[in-house]
């Protein structure tokens, strides 16, 4: 183990490495503007899917859209990397409670991940299907002995991260990853993360619903990913309203990324 945590530090000790992880940051930030933009077309009566995908889409579209995407891609990888090697060097692996700490981590590593594959498949010419993709993990999850309880458990799960995510914007506790300015500037940065972190912790929480959902009735279709929790807002009471407001959060929730990518403490 300490051979890891060694690499783990070396990779987090490096002045190159960090500047390539901020880049991570910066690329989060304009996925999420893109899926907030989009959002917020889907309110207003537009098409197009409000999602990872979609901004993969938005992005393959430029004239240098293949160059964009590998950067996409190298700069998630970045920052997976250094998100795997803050969670080697925690703490002390005794340490039940930074045991947790070390999950979350590598969860969001694996986000990065996947989000960076999906990057790669766009910058080759293919087609990746979040929504596709979330129906055929509840249709095998459903298919497995205690496969309800297993969707509701993943359901929870998924809630329970958005409901961190607003719990963390209504906080601030967003504000410990960060070596904030003085000023304006950091009341600037604090706003955006109040607003973003709700925006996507709705989003998240709303995705994890649907899994949920889908394991009620059984049926896998239920679950749609985050373009599909995004459009089931539209069917409550003021819903494009509603839909405006979150994908604004999305919006907002990037820019505050693209501060981090600056103020991030690494």
């Amino acid at each position: 183990m300490s051979s890891v945590k060694d690499a783990a530090r070396a990779a987090k000790d490096s002045d190159g490495f960090r500047r390539v992880a901020r880049i991570g940051f910066i690329v989060v930030g304009v996925i999420h503007i893109i899926i907030g933009c989009l959002a917020i077309s889907l309110a207003l009566g537009g098409g197009g899917d409000a999602d990872q995908d979609g901004a993969m889409q938005q992005v393959h579209s430029n004239p240098v859209g293949g160059l964009l995407l590998a950067v996409i891609a190298a700069g998630l990888v970045a920052l997976a990397v250094w998100q795997i090697a803050t969670a080697f060097l925690a703490a002390d692996s005794a340490d039940t409670k930074k045991w947790g700490k070390r999950v979350k981590f590598f969860g969001i590593s694996l986000s990065y991940l996947v989000i960076a594959g999906m990057a790669v498949i766009f910058a080759f010419g293919g087609r990746v299907h979040s929504e596709k993709a979330s129906q055929t993990v509840s249709a095998v999850l459903l298919a497995a002995p205690a496969g309800v309880v297993l969707l509701v458990i993943l359901g929870l799960t998924v809630s329970g991260v958005g409901i961190g995510f607003i719990a963390s914007g209504i906080t601030r506790g967003f504000e410990k990853l960060l070596d904030l300015p003085s000023g304006t500037t950091r009341g600037g940065i604090v706003t955006f993360g109040v607003i973003g972190y709700i925006g996507k912790g709705i989003a998240v929480t709303v995705t994890g619903v649907l899994f949920v959902v889908a394991a009620v009735t059984d049926d896998p279709d239920k679950s749609a990913g985050l373009d599909g929790a995004l459009q089931s807002l539209l069917t409550l009471p003021y819903g494009p309203i509603v839909l405006c407001a979150v994908g604004a959060g999305l919006a907002v929730y990037g820019l505050f990324c693209i501060a981090r990518s600056r103020y991030a403490r690494m």
